[in-house]
């Protein structure tokens, strides 16, 4: 492996790891807003759903998002350091 190489997925790896953190900043902010009754204040009326369906709906949601962001992002950063520490 090249230099240029190595420093193109360290560069990558660091994109990830920043993608990786704010994507859980941004499940922790839902999931603040989601705590403080603001989703169930303003989304329950507007479209009509019960408090059971409402939590349905955004559990489910932050579920599909965690897993989305551990997928593409923290198993692609984890395979770059392990790649990048094996060559070293």
């Amino acid at each position: 492996m090249s230099d240029q190489t190595t420093e193109w997925l360290e560069v990558i790896a660091k994109i990830l790891l920043r993608c990786w953190i704010f994507g859980f900043v941004l499940l922790f902010i839902w999931l603040g807003a989601f705590m403080s009754g603001a989703v169930h204040n303003l989304h329950g009326p507007l479209m009509d759903l019960s408090k059971h369906d409402l939590n349905v709906i955004h559990y489910c949601g932050m579920a599909f998002a965690k897993l989305c962001v551990i997928l593409f992002f923290f198993f692609p950063w984890l395979s770059i350091r392990l790649v990048l520490r094996k060559r070293k």
